[in-house]
């Protein structure tokens, strides 16, 4: 049975006081071909997955993280058929949640006793999850300091998606992780976005209010849905041209993919946002997504520390595609 693997582009960021994907989940998937015609899912699912065991591969069957043709299949018992399309949503083992340090570049844009400010390059996953369970952002804080190891998730408060780019923050110490975490919560941290989209919207300003949720109808997407979590985005229109435009997108909460999830339900779609409608276009090939701004008082000191990113040149170069609009 061939075999595909999908890594995640774990839109916009999610606060850990929510809980959801840390990043978007590796989905391997396959077509069940004659030769397992007739078999037991459970043992199918093994072969298609050989580096995990076959009790924690028939938990995750139970968990209804293992689709045949698109539908939840929940009974490792349960018999295959030729011809069958076969998903599964890899989800961490409990080993393989143990953190270990690795000497890895990060870009560190400020840093003091309490807190450290990573400019993180796209493509790097923040914290270790299903396909990606070494070269994090978490990996390198314990590699730089491992003397981390004893704070709640090496002191990464907030995430960032693996291929959006940008400034995200870390706690050094106990009470500045504590302090970031209620500061996030309360929205007193502030985090701004540059996006570039298919499509423009009518309004120069306006405001996304809508709850995202898990998408019921494939569980490595998030989508608005009624039973969802409160969400906001405020978005400014920037710039536009040829069907594209530039977004400043300011996160006013921290749910998984929030900005994606929230464009892409306006029928604005991140360039290169596969996952939610997107297409590689204007030279990006990850989600045209970057972190830009972060503001927020020192967790020790309460002085203000607010930082700028420049985006990295892959999103420049699309950006400059782009006409600028007065006010930018």
């Amino acid at each position: 049975m061939p075999a595909q693997g999908t890594g995640g582009n774990a839109s916009g960021a999610e606060s850990y006081m929510d809980e959801g994907d840390e990043e978007e989940p590796e989905v391997r998937a396959g077509v069940i071909g004659d030769g397992d015609h007739g078999e037991r899912l459970d043992k199918v699912v093994v072969a298609l997955v050989p580096e995990l065991s076959r009790s924690h591969l028939q938990q995750l069957i139970k968990g209804g993280f293992v689709r045949l043709d698109e539908a939840e299949a929940t009974s490792p018992s349960q018999r295959v058929r030729t011809g069958q399309r076969l998903a599964v949503t890899l989800q961490p083992t409990a080993e393989s949640r143990a953190y270990r340090g690795e000497v890895l570049p990060l870009r560190i844009v400020h840093e003091d006793d309490a807190i450290l400010v990573n400019d993180k390059a796209a493509g790097m996953v923040v914290h270790p999850a299903a396909g990606n369970w070494s070269g994090t952002v978490l990996n390198a804080v314990l590699g730089r300091d491992p003397s981390a190891a004893a704070l709640p998730r090496a002191g990464i408060v907030h995430r960032l998606d693996k291929d959006t780019s940008g400034l995200m923050v870390i706690g050094r110490t106990l009470a500045a992780v504590t302090a970031l975490v209620r500061a996030i919560a309360a929205r007193d941290v502030s985090r701004r976005y540059l996006a570039i989209a298919h499509g423009v919207p009518r309004e120069r300003k306006m405001t996304i209010e809508a709850p995202i949720g898990r998408d019921p109808k494939l569980r490595t997407r998030m989508a608005v849905v009624a039973a969802g979590k409160p969400a906001r985005t405020d978005v400014e229109l920037v710039a536009a041209a040829d069907g594209f435009s530039l977004l400043r997108c300011t996160l006013h909460s921290g749910r998984t993919h929030q900005i994606r999830v929230h464009l892409a339900s306006r029928k604005l779609p991140l360039v290169a946002d596969r996952l939610y409608g997107g297409a590689v276009a204007l030279g990006m090939e990850r989600q045209a997504l970057h972190a830009a701004r972060l503001a927020f008082a020192h967790p020790a000191t309460g002085d203000l520390i607010d930082l700028s990113s420049s985006p990295p040149p892959d999103f420049a170069a699309a950006r400059a595609q782009i006409t600028l609009l007065d006010g930018f």
